[in-house]
């Protein structure tokens, strides 16, 4: 083992540089000419790389290693596809490290590439060992990183109306559904690398179709209704998907910036389906639009100043929103602020925002069960963060286990505590369990009421259902093959009892590949997870009885590329977890 080897690997604890679920993407083939899908851009990749032939400022530091305008070219789109997710486009930090110029020139060439190859503690992956990344990509992303960052352009209003496309208007739609789906028991699944989403029949585990979107859609969101879904990702690209087709098909949509993470719809009485709204990343925005055609209506800046420090910041990022239940308004979290803005939708003329303090780099979320309560993690403060949407204020902050990461978190009754909500941890093997009813077990509100026990660090997901006596814990970004291929499983009725340990990918006969987010159908009787491979390798979904914890099938096929995030349509449309 070599020095220089030596070194890195003694600095991997102290500069983590985070995780990243990303695989490389190669731009997949566009919509056939003639049919909707065919009348926009796919997404291919990042949009904050710019378009293929566009120049993007680079800045000449002569402190930096050389790099060629191919060479930097090539490691801004990897950058982009890849890091900035966590360490945001001005490298300024959130999920993970600040990777700041200087201090990656400190550090040199040779230790960053160890970093880049062989990942870290913290949670990134290693691109070189994973064969997600070449040598010389290797190399390019360490010189790269040394290079002040380039800004994208901005992203306003007349762009976001020159990419909108209503492809088919709302009086040439159906007045009622025309396919003999079950649509409560339907799933959206994300393919992460081909730019798709595939919508899987729960009842026969058969793909009903396959529809192109954006580039690595994040999430699936479904209108009051039930009716539309949809879906946004890391080009910023929305897909409004009418589910009442004969074949559900693309309707509408629109680029809300070069990087989005979020959106949902109205859900208050009086509103329902009648707006939508999206979080983006770059420009650091949220936009509000028409939920039936997706047209533009009012944009927002989230620029501004950190609650705590009263610094501004250039990049205060929309990680997670949500729709109220109990007013017109939408939840919005500012990543790099702390802010949690409760925005109310009824008079869009006379926007109304309350803005709560809560902690910096607020990230995924989910309701208590009484849906009041909106509990959201602040990853890099090891915190959860209640706001009270009832009173409009944050009700307090709990702290967890290392860098918490729920998803939309687990809700169920306590056979000691009542009421809780629960998250897993990307830092360690944790789950904490929180107490969420302050009416009736005041003693265990807004406390860490449990700690159990993960099979291993880097859980992405967790999961049960009303109906349900079992908690699904995976931990796909664990370093250990075996410990990321696996979940653990807790009886809720007797948690003191140890976790069962399950390899799902040896169930699917996978040898390589992450397993990721457990989702319920709809009776709460069958838990689908994402057996997440290499892009071109195998993927497959298991699903396991969820009484029994057997497998109950595999579904296998040639156009499930990267499974990631799947959402079953009734569950995500009445926030059932």
């Amino acid at each position: 083992m070599n020095a220089t080897f030596r070194y890195s690997l003694a600095a991997l604890a102290s500069l983590p540089l985070a995780m990243s679920m990303a695989f490389a993407a190669e731009p997949p083939a566009s919509g056939t000419p003639g049919t909707p899908e065919g009348t926009y851009i796919q997404g291919g990749g990042s949009s904050l790389a710019g378009k293929a032939g566009e120049d993007m400022y680079q800045s000449v530091d002569p402190d930096a290693p050389p790099m060629t305008k191919v060479e930097f070219d090539q490691g801004r789109q990897i950058y982009f596809d890849r890091c900035a997710g966590c360490h945001g486009v001005l490298r300024k930090g959130a999920t993970g490290k600040p990777l700041l110029p200087k201090d990656m020139q400190k550090i040199g060439t040779e230790s960053l590439k160890v970093f880049v190859h062989y990942g870290t503690p913290g949670g990134m992956p290693g691109f070189g060992t994973a064969n997600e990344m070449s040598e010389q990509q290797v190399d390019i992303m360490a010189r790269y990183i040394q290079q002040t960052p380039p800004t994208p352009p901005e992203w306003g209003m007349k762009e976001m109306r020159d990419s909108w496309k209503v492809l088919v208007p709302v009086d040439k739609r159906p007045r009622k559904q025309m396919n003999k789906l079950d649509l409560p028991n339907l799933f959206s699944v994300t393919l992460r690398d081909s730019g798709e989403v595939a919508l899987i029949d729960g009842n026969s585990k058969k793909i009903v179709t396959v529809l192109k979107t954006g580039f690595a859609v994040h999430i699936s969101r479904l209108s009051k209704s039930g009716r539309y879904l949809y879906t946004t990702g890391r080009d910023g690209l929305i897909n409004l998907i009418d589910l009442w087709m004969e074949t559900p098909q693309t309707v509408a949509t629109i680029r809300t910036g070069s990087d989005a993470r979020s959106i949902d719809t109205s859900k208050f009485k009086g509103y329902d389906d009648k707006l939508a709204i999206a979080g983006t990343y770059w420009p650091p925005a949220y936009v509000l639009m028409d939920g039936f055609t997706l047209e533009p209506l009012k944009v927002m800046s989230t620029r501004g100043y950190t609650y705590d420090e009263q610094e501004y910041h250039a990049e205060p990022r929309v990680a997670s929103i949500v729709s109220s239940h109990i007013k017109p308004e939408f939840v919005v979290n500012v990543k790099e602020t702390g802010k949690v803005l409760l925005v109310d939708y009824s008079d869009l003329k006379n926007l109304k925002t309350t803005e709560i303090e809560a902690e910096r780099f607020l990230h995924d979320g989910g309701w208590d069960s009484s849906k009041r309560y909106f509990m959201v993690a602040a990853n890099m403060r090891d915190t959860v963060s209640v706001v009270d949407t009832k009173e409009g204020k944050l009700a307090a902050n709990v702290k967890v286990g290392s860098k918490p990461h729920p998803g939309r978190g687990a809700n169920w009754n306590d056979v000691k505590y009542g009421p809780v909500w629960a998250t897993g941890h990307l830092g360690d093997d944790t789950v904490a369990v929180i107490g969420t009813d302050p009416a009736k077990h005041k003693a265990n509100a807004w406390k860490v009421v449990r700690t159990l026990k993960n099979h291993g660090s880097g859980s992405l997901f967790i999961k049960t259902h009303p109906k349900s006596s079992n908690l699904w814990v995976d931990a796909a970004l664990s370093p250990e093959d075996e410990v990321q291929q696996s979940v653990s499983v807790f009886y809720l009725k007797n948690l003191d009892k140890p976790a069962q340990v399950i390899n799902l990918a040896k169930l699917a006969g996978i040898s390589k590949g992450r397993v990721a987010h457990p989702e319920y159908n709809r009776t709460g009787d069958e838990v689908w997870f994402s057996v997440w491979g290499p892009k071109n390798g195998e993927s497959a979904i298991v699903v396991m009885d969820d009484k029994t914890r057997k497998l109950k099938a595999v579904i296998k096929d040639k156009r499930l590329v990267t499974p990631t995030g799947k959402f079953n349509v009734y569950n995500t449309q009445h926030d059932v977890y």
